[in-house]
C-alpha cells in the first residue's frame, strides 16, 4: 500500500457519518459513494464534495482507485457483499454483524485467507470509551484477576426498517459479545442459550423466532472463565442499554442501569458503604491523529436523529477510532483488529447459541475456523 489508501462508502444512511472521518484522516481518502437512491446518492455527493458516485456495487468493485470498500449495508447484503468485494481484491471494512449463518463466516474466513487481503468487522463497543477505560483499567492490573463477565442489549426494533422484523436476536450479538471477549483477547469455545418468553405472531411468523429474549452463557477458551449475554428485539419494555460488566478480584465495574447515569467502580477491601463510586468515564481521542480527535464529540455527529444513535449512546466515540484502525493496519500492511477470525467468532457466538436455545439450552460449540 502507498502512505494513502482510498474507500467507497457503500450505503449512506449511517454510513454518512464515517465521510467527513476519513476526509479528514490524513492517510485517507473518499474516492467514491455508492447507494441505490439516486436522488440520496447525489445529495450526498453534493454535501461531502465526492463527485464519484455510484448506483450499482458492482460497479464500485469495477473502480482500479478504490482500495476498500466500508459496507453499511442492510444486514442481510453483508456476507454477499464482503464476498464479492474479496473476490474483486477489495480490502473490506463492514459494519456488524458479519453474516448472518455459520456458512458465510466460514467462507469469508477461508476468502481472507486465500487472498490475503484484509477483513475488518466495525464493531463500536470495542472502541468505544467506556471500552477502553475498562480495558486501561484491566491491563495496568487495577481490576486484579478477572472473575465474571456480563452484557446486555435490549433494545426496542418498532419503528426500524422492516427487515428487523425477520432479525432473530443473537443473530445481532456482537455488541455484547465483542467486549467480553475482546477484553480478554480469548474467543469463546462453546455456549448454552435459553429463550424467554413469547414474541407476537407476526414477529414470529416473519423470524422464525418464538423467543422474546434470548439469554446465553459463553465459555471463554482456555480460561476459568464464562461471560453472560441477553439480547431481545420485541415486546419487553426497556429502555436501550448496551451495557459491559467486569467483576474483578480488586474492582468491579458495572454499566449504569439507565442513560445519562454514572457508571460504578466497586473497589475491594474498603467499608461496605465507601465500596461503589460513580465514575466520569474520560475520552480516548489522544490515541487518534489529531486531526480527527475531534470526531469522538457528539457535536460531530452529522445526523444525530438517527436511529443508530437515539438508540446507540453515540456509539461511545468510536467511529473515529475505528476509521483509524482500518486505515493504519492498510498502511502497516497488518490485520485491523477484529480480523476476520475473530469477527467470525464474535458472529458465531450469537448463531451457536439461538442454535443452543432451540435445542433447550444445549450446550454447543464454536466452529473450528473460528478458533485462530
Amino acid at each position: 500500500m502507498t502512505d494513502t489508501v482510498n474507500v467507497a462508502m457503500v450505503g449512506l444512511g449511517f454510513g454518512a457519518e464515517f465521510i467527513p472521518i476519513y476526509q479528514a484522516h490524513p492517510q485517507a481518502n473518499v474516492s467514491a459513494i455508492c447507494r441505490r437512491d439516486e436522488a440520496k446518492l447525489n445529495a450526498c455527493g453534493d454535501q461531502f464534495g465526492i463527485e464519484t458516485r455510484y448506483t450499482e456495487y458492482e460497479d464500485v468493485l469495477k473502480d482500479d482507485g478504490v482500495d476498500f470498500v466500508h459496507i453499511n449495508s442492510p444486514i442481510p447484503d453483508h456476507a454477499r457483499m464482503t464476498l464479492q468485494a474479496l473476490d474483486a481484491g477489495k480490502h473490506v471494512m463492514c459494519t456488524v454483524p458479519m453474516a448472518t449463518t455459520v456458512e458465510d463466516c466460514r467462507q469469508i474466513v477461508e476468502k481472507v485467507r486465500e487472498t490475503g487481503l484484509k477483513y475488518m468487522m466495525a464493531e463500536t463497543v470495542v472502541y468505544s470509551r467506556e471500552y477502553l477505560y475498562i480495558k486501561d483499567l484491566y491491563e495496568k492490573g487495577e481490576l486484579g484477576e478477572v472473575q465474571y463477565l456480563a452484557a446486555s442489549h435490549p433494545q426496542d426494533m418498532n419503528g426500524w426498517p422492516e427487515y428487523w422484523e425477520r432479525m432473530i436476536p443473537m443473530h445481532y450479538a456482537t455488541h455484547v459479545v465483542s467486549p467480553c471477549l475482546g477484553l480478554m483477547d480469548s474467543p469463546a469455545e462453546a455456549v448454552s442459550c435459553f429463550g424467554s418468553g413469547r414474541v407476537r405472531d407476526d414477529i414470529r411468523e416473519k423470524s422464525g423466532n418464538p423467543f422474546a429474549v434470548e439469554t446465553c452463557h459463553i465459555k471463554v477458551k482456555d480460561r476459568d472463565l464464562t461471560a453472560h449475554i441477553w439480547r431481545f428485539l420485541y415486546d419487553v419494555a426497556r429502555q436501550y442499554r448496551e451495557s459491559f460488566d467486569v467483576y474483578g478480584t480488586n474492582k468491579s465495574f458495572e454499566w449504569t442501569l439507565t442513560e445519562g447515569e454514572h457508571h460504578v467502580l466497586h473497589t475491594a477491601g474498603k467499608p461496605e458503604p465507601e465500596i461503589p463510586t460513580k465514575v466520569e468515564i474520560p475520552d480516548f481521542a489522544h490515541l487518534l491523529p489529531q486531526e480527527i480527535q475531534r470526531f469522538t464529540l457528539p457535536a460531530e455527529i452529522h445526523d444525530a436523529d438517527h436511529l443508530s444513535f437515539l438508540q446507540g449512546g453515540g456509539h461511545g466515540g468510536s467511529h473515529p477510532h475505528m476509521v483509524h484502525e482500518m486505515v493504519s493496519a492498510l498502511i502497516d500492511d497488518r490485520d485491523p483488529q477484529p480480523n476476520a477470525v475473530t469477527s467470525a467468532n464474535w458472529t458465531c457466538v450469537g448463531l451457536c447459541a439461538h442454535e443452543s436455545a432451540l435445542k433447550g439450552g444445549e450446550l454447543v460449540r464454536l466452529p473450528e475456523f473460528t478458533l485462530g
